[in-house]
């Protein structure tokens, strides 16, 4: 085991290039935890939705242990047993029905300790068109306090690059499902490399390994163990781990169903369950060993169901006492000064996250926004609909207001489908990067907005401008301005309904049935399929998008004074007493675009709010 550090410490040391920046961590945390519990409640539902029985579920059962400074622990388990619950609960992370007192250097969760913390999630969340450089860069420029510059930010992460072996891959894409790009090692170093901008003093990991073949695993250890050498907290969950990482861990902790077996130093671990009457009938790797005690499966030949007892006995009897006296001494050590009136919030200005989030908004949807498939969907359209309305003058009256209906129902369904996957889609990133404070919720809610108004607006620009001469309405500069600026209008509006959507339910599936419910209810009230509406129902129209945009949409070609052939022998009529039109009204422009405009604002507000429980932590 010491031969073994000694070796990675020796290849840390010798490698070229490596930056000294995070050698060092800024301020020495001490975790302390101590009879930690969490409960959730489960419900059974009744008929028609009525809760008929409610229980509780022990998930974690009195966890007690500590880790300092220059520490590694490794949290040991089958699937199921508590291990990633108990690492979000010390990560600050869960809340609810959560037991027992967590404290960093003594103190309470704060916001300076949050600062100072790193999480890496099991899942890596990275968008996938982004190169590793521009990923990290961005965090950097987002996470680093305004007291470095920006040369200095993005010289942090360059230095983060080299420091885990990442120059190789650095200009390549992170990749995804159906992209190509970096390596499950690689994305994993990219994840450690977003939480090492910030130098933190403590870092939890969950499951860094899985997935991963035993040489990348071991990389990746023993990047983390530099990291520990620094003068950092390092807590992590594994799964069945080499004979090769076990022993790089210096303490260990094992669970079973939410009981602790063992906390201790990881070489001693193998004599504990010695002493207990427990040891592997032939050599083994001891992280398998440990995972056939916490299953109940022993040589002895004991039921599963008495191993577990003999051996959550065996902890209460040998360790809990004297690891609640352990853990009370860290009490009496000095604090480091972790003073959370000193530390800002945000570490940078609404005005700069803003302007990362764009940019970076950009970069990873310009891909999505202008792909050949939407652009050609549009361009097919809007050829077809000249086509069928091939110069169409005011002598076909019905054809012209089929045309502006159509308008209407085409730009009300494509930008509410563009949207509504918005947030559902980003949630987990949303999660992620809120959670450890990145940004504030504003900025990039207004990132999202001001970034996807090119394709929002540029694909309808072009709808118009083919449809509208192809299908001979008025040549005149102003109408074709004004049909322009009431389509584009009645776009941001119907894209608001999909962001609001999307974040009130934040399931793909969900959302898209609901907005097709929503979207053709509007449709049915707009005005043009049903011109006399009980009035029992009536009331849709008044909340309908596609009522008010018609409604504008005509009164940008026509006036009441206008005249259209009728009856034969030259007789001409008033457009304004035209049945279909009489009934939908020329009148009321400007409280239609009031109309629209409360709806523009309103719907917005209606997803920012809706999106303010992600990433928080439940009370």
């Amino acid at each position: 085991m010491e031969q073994e550090k000694a070796d990675i410490e020796a290849m840390n040391e010798e490698e070229p290039g490596v930056s000294t920046i995070f050698k060092k961590a800024t301020k020495a945390v001490s975790l302390r935890f101590e009879d930690v519990v969490y409960k959730v409640r489960l419900t059974k539902a009744g008929f028609c939705g009525k809760i008929v029985k409610a229980e509780e579920k022990v998930i974690l059962k009195g966890i007690t242990g500590k880790v300092l400074p220059g520490e590694m622990l490794a949290m040991f388990g089958p699937s199921g047993s508590g291990k990633t619950t108990l690492l979000t609960a010390l990560g600050g992370k869960l809340g609810g029905l959560l037991d027992g007192n967590i404290s960093y250097n003594g103190k309470n969760f704060s916001n300076s300790m949050k600062r100072n913390m790193g999480f890496v999630t099991q899942d890596d969340v990275l968008y996938p068109h982004l190169t590793v450089t521009e990923t990290l860069v961005f965090t950097a420029l987002l996470r680093l306090e305004n007291n470095f510059s920006k040369e200095e930010k993005i010289m942090h992460a360059e230095s983060v690059i080299t420091q885990l072996g990442l120059t190789k891959c650095k200009n390549s894409i992170i990749g995804g499902p159906f992209m190509r790009g970096v390596s499950g090692g690689e994305r994993k170093r990219v994840s450690i490399g977003q939480e090492m901008l910030i130098n933190p003093s403590l870092l939890f990991l969950d499951e860094p390994t899985s997935g991963l073949d035993s040489t990348t695993a071991q990389r990746i250890v023993s990047n983390l163990w530099e990291l520990a050498k620094g003068g950092r907290t390092i807590v992590m969950t594994i799964h069945q781990p080499s004979s090769r990482l076990f022993y790089m861990f210096d303490k260990v902790l094992l669970l079973s169903e939410g009981s602790p077996l063992y906390f201790g130093e990881g070489s001693q671990v193998m004599d504990y369950f010695s002493s207990n009457g427990y040891a592997p009938a032939v050599p083994m790797n001891p992280a398998d060993f440990l995972l056939d005690l916490a299953n109940g499966v022993s040589s002895n030949g004991e039921v599963p169901g008495s191993v577990k007892q003999n051996l959550v006995s065996a902890y209460k009897s040998n360790l809990a006492n004297k690891l609640k006296s352990e853990v009370q001494d860290i009490d009496e050590q000095p604090l480091d000064g972790l003073n959370d009136q000193k530390v800002a919030r945000w570490a940078t200005t609404w005005w700069q996250q803003f302007s990362v989030l764009l940019r970076r908004g950009v970069k990873e949807r310009k891909h999505d926004s202008f792909s050949g498939l939407k652009i050609a969907q549009v361009l097919v359209v809007a050829f077809l609909s000249g086509l069928l309305w091939w110069q169409s003058d005011v002598s076909h009256l019905q054809d012209q207001m089929g045309l502006l209906f159509f308008y209407s129902g085409f730009w009300g369904f494509f930008p509410l489908f563009q949207a509504i996957f918005t947030f559902p889609q980003e949630r987990s990133m949303l999660e992620k990067e809120r959670s450890s404070g990145m940004y504030r919720l504003s900025s990039y809610f207004m990132s999202r907005i001001v970034s996807d108004l090119p394709m929002e607006l540029v694909l309808p620009t072009i709808f118009v401008s083919i449809t509208y001469w192809m299908a001979g309405l008025k040549g005149t500069p102003g109408n074709f301005l004004h049909t322009l600026f009431v389509l584009l209008y009645s776009v941001l509006v119907s894209g608001g309904l999909g962001l609001a959507l999307g974040a009130l339910v934040l399931n793909q599936k969900s959302a898209t049935i609901m907005g097709s419910v929503v979207m053709l209810s509007f449709l049915l009230a707009g005005g043009y399929y049903v011109t006399h509406v009980p009035a029992f129902i009536s009331w849709v129209k008044y909340i309908s998008i596609s009522q008010y945009t018609y409604k504008l949409l005509l009164g940008s070609q026509f006036k009441p004074t206008d005249t259209y052939p009728c009856g034969g022998a030259g007789g001409v009529c008033l457009v304004g007493d035209y049945p279909a039109i009489k009934q939908v009204g020329l009148d009321g422009q400007v409280l239609g675009a009031v109309a629209l405009g409360i709806m523009l604002v309103v719907y917005r507000l209606i997803a920012f709010f809706a999106l303010m429980r992600i990433g928080v932590t439940k009370k």
